[in-house]
């Protein structure tokens, strides 16, 4: 159940949190002359001959498995326990279209024995990737970024780091391809929107991980919900309910911050807790459903079967109740409780039926999706690649943004015991980001409670 051991080549240096935000803001600029579409505006000279070369920052499960899913490769991540793997099978058997002319060329990873194993991933697939163009540490992200080699990246490290690597990403010019959630807390959320509006200045692409909006079954029904199939929408319900996931046993040599980062998923300035990390995947599919965010959020949550520190601090339920402009009201349950019925689904009730908003509408307007369907990890980069090849690249900076303060909403709604409304929660001050960013001491979280526990 243990994983790697420590390893010495990891960095040691401190980053201070003003020097870490104010570097990846500037990160690249200087190559950004060397990308002809970022210099016209928009992303033009890419026609399918032309080659697309992407990076990848953050080489865990997740990373290694967008990177199999942008060039169209057919096979399994396999780590260790306890890391789960990635399919990369089709999600119904058919045609699977590849992306033409793209090519992994550069890794990077905050631990060494993380790259290897990807690069390994990779190998195994027939991509050699060099020696020069691999990079660790905490500013690795920074090299790829300065790569003339590169001009799509995909971001899969914990989401602490994205509102920083999007913004490196922009400004050096790249495409960028970013897992979910886009941020942990308000000021990330600030920032993610604000890089989104510099790309579509430069005319660059940001594709986000919020995968059902790039599945063939939801798009199709929530395109008729919005044609009216069942009539004025009047309440939604969304559930991620599931069981335990991994945890990694700190080992001998591991400071606290090496602890806290091989467990990312267990501390909320690193995941923004598992309503932001996981849930975001439904709270951002019913804004989608609702064409809106809401306007205020009323949770309550806690952590009844994990209170060891292995599982950091974290809550492992939440359930919320969402009010959107228009009156709708969206009740919301996730949990990470083990031997519990789970239940990962949408619904939501109009005023002439129902739908779960993934395939099927009974009733008066009975309809059923049965088309193929590309595996949607496949189909979201050959959506971004298209875009960007036909010069229109796509841009979810906003919606990823409003899904992720969506989810930060019900927690802080949850953590502070206090109904949050939405101007509250973008305004909000409180930045998760921790004193120093090295190797070394980081005080252990405490566990928030209503009754020690302030929004603001």
């Amino acid at each position: 159940m243990k994983n790697n051991k420590s390893n010495s080549e990891l960095p040691s240096s401190n980053v201070s949190r003003r020097q870490f935000l104010k570097e990846s803001s500037v990160a690249g600029v200087a190559v950004a002359s060397q990308f002809p579409f970022v210099s016209t505006g928009v992303a033009s000279g890419y026609g399918k001959s032309d080659q697309i070369r992407v990076g990848v920052i953050g080489c865990g499960g997740r990373g290694t498995g967008a990177a199999l899913n942008v060039i169209g490769a057919k096979t399994k991540v396999i780590y260790p326990p306890p890391h789960n793997g990635y399919h990369t099978e089709d999600a119904v058997p058919g045609a699977r279209p590849k992306a033409e002319n793209v090519s992994i060329v550069a890794l990077a990873d905050l631990f060494p024995e993380r790259l290897r194993e990807c690069r390994q991933q990779l190998k195994n697939v027939g991509v050699e990737i060099r020696d020069s163009l691999c990079f660790v540490g905490f500013d690795a992200y920074k090299k790829v970024m300065e790569l003339e080699e590169v001009d799509y990246v995909i971001l899969a490290t914990p989401p602490f780091f994205r509102p920083a690597e999007v913004r490196a990403a922009v400004e050096a010019g790249k495409h960028i391809f970013m897992e979910k959630p886009a941020a942990v807390d308000a000021p990330g959320v600030r920032s993610i929107m604000e890089s989104g509006e510099i790309a579509k200045k430069k005319g660059l692409g940001i594709l986000a991980g919020t995968v059902r909006r790039h599945s063939a079954d939801h798009i199709e029904t929530i395109k008729r919900l919005h044609d009216g199939a069942i009539g004025d929408i009047v309440e939604g319900r969304c559930y991620f309910n599931i069981g335990e996931i991994w945890v990694i046993p700190r080992e001998p040599g591991w400071g606290d911050m090496e602890s806290q980062l091989r467990n990312w998923p267990y501390f909320t300035w690193l995941c923004g807790d598992f309503i932001v990390e996981q849930h975001v995947h439904m709270l951002d599919a019913m804004n989608w459903v609702l064409k809106a965010h809401p306007v205020s959020a009323y949770a309550m949550g806690g952590r009844l079967q994990r209170p060891d520190e292995d599982y950091g601090h974290i809550y492992d339920h939440f359930a919320v109740e969402y009010e959107y402009g228009n009156g709708v009201r969206v009740f919301s349950q996730c949990r990470q409780i083990e031997g519990c019925t789970n239940r990962v689904a949408l619904a939501v009730l109009g005023s002439r039926g129902s739908s779960n908003c993934e395939d099927t509408i009974p009733g008066a307007s009975t309809w059923k999706y049965e088309g193929n369907m590309i595996d949607p990890y496949e189909q979201e980069h050959l959506d971004l690649i298209e875009s960007i090849r036909n010069g229109k690249p796509i841009n979810e900076a906003r919606a990823v943004a409003e899904g992720t303060l969506t989810a930060i909403m019900g927690r802080e709604s949850a953590y502070s015991g206090q109904l949050i409304e939405w101007d509250a929660a973008l305004n909000s001050k409180r930045d998760y980001t921790p004193a120093q960013l090295g190797f070394g001491a980081c005080p252990f979280p405490e566990v928030a409670r209503p009754n020690n526990y302030k929004f603001f």
